[in-house]
C-alpha cells in the first residue's frame, strides 16, 4: 500500500529539514518531494508550514525512538558499542549533507514557534528515555543511566553537527572511541 498524500507530506518536510533547515524548507518544494497537489496544504495542515514542520518533527522523533528501541546488548559496554555501530550510517549522512530535522528546528524555531519548540523537546526526551530504559535493562543505576542516555543524545547530535561541518566520519570515529573508553558503566 502507499504511502497516503500527508504522510509523502511529513517525510518530505522532514528530509528538506535534514538537508536545508527550517528557514528554507518550503511548501514549494514540499509538495514537488512529495508529488501532492497544492489544494493538500491547508487541508492536511490547517496551521500551515508550522503545522507541518510539527508533524515532521514529531514523525522524525518516533522513527528515531523505534530504532533506539532495537539497540540490543547484554551489558553496558555492548549497548553503547551497538548504539555507536546503529548512529555511524546516520552520521556517514549527515558528512555527506543531511543531518537531523529535530535538531534544524531547535535550532532555527524561534521562541514564538512554541508547538515547534515543544515537539523537539518532546523527540528529545523520548530517545533518552528509550535509552535510559535500555541502559538500566543491563543494570546501569537510574540516575547514572539517564546521565549516560542524555549523553549518547548529545554525542549523536554533536557528531551530527561536526561530519556536517567537516565532512568527515573522523571526530565521530575519534570520539566514539573516546566515549566508549571512558564510560565504564560497571
Amino acid at each position: 500500500m502507499t504511502r497516503n498524500t500527508k504522510q509523502r507530506m511529513i517525510e518530505a518536510a522532514a528530509l528538506s529539514l535534514r538537508k536545508q533547515g527550517l528557514a528554507a524548507t518550503s511548501f514549494t518544494e514540499v509538495l514537488a518531494a512529495s508529488g501532492a497537489a497544492r489544494g493538500a496544504i491547508y487541508h492536511h495542515f490547517p496551521g500551515g508550514k508550522d503545522d507541518l514542520i510539527e508533524q515532521a518533527v514529531t514523525w522524525t522523533g518516533h522513527r528515531v525512538r523505534t530504532e533506539f528501541e532495537r539497540i540490543e546488548g547484554d551489558d553496558p559496554g555492548a549497548v553503547l558499542r551497538n548504539f555507536v555501530d546503529l548512529m555511524r550510517p546516520v552520521v556517514a549522512k549527515a558528512a555527506g549533507g543531511t543531518s537531523c530535522a529535530v535538531a534544524a528546528v531547535t535550532v532555527e524555531a524561534s521562541p514564538e514557534q512554541a508547538a515547534l519548540n515543544t515537539a523537539a523537546e518532546a523527540a528529545f526526551r523520548s530517545w533518552i528515555d528509550v535509552l535510559e530504559e535500555r541502559l538500566r535493562q543491563v543494570g546501569v543505576t537510574a540516575s547514572q543511566a539517564v546521565a549516560t542516555a542524555q549523553l549518547m543524545v548529545t554525542f549523536l547530535e554533536g557528531s551530527l553537527v561536526l561530519a556536517r561541518a567537516t565532512g568527515t566520519l573522523t571526530v565521530f570515529e575519534q570520539s566514539a572511541s573516546a566515549l566508549l573508553q571512558a564510560l565504564t558503566l560497571d
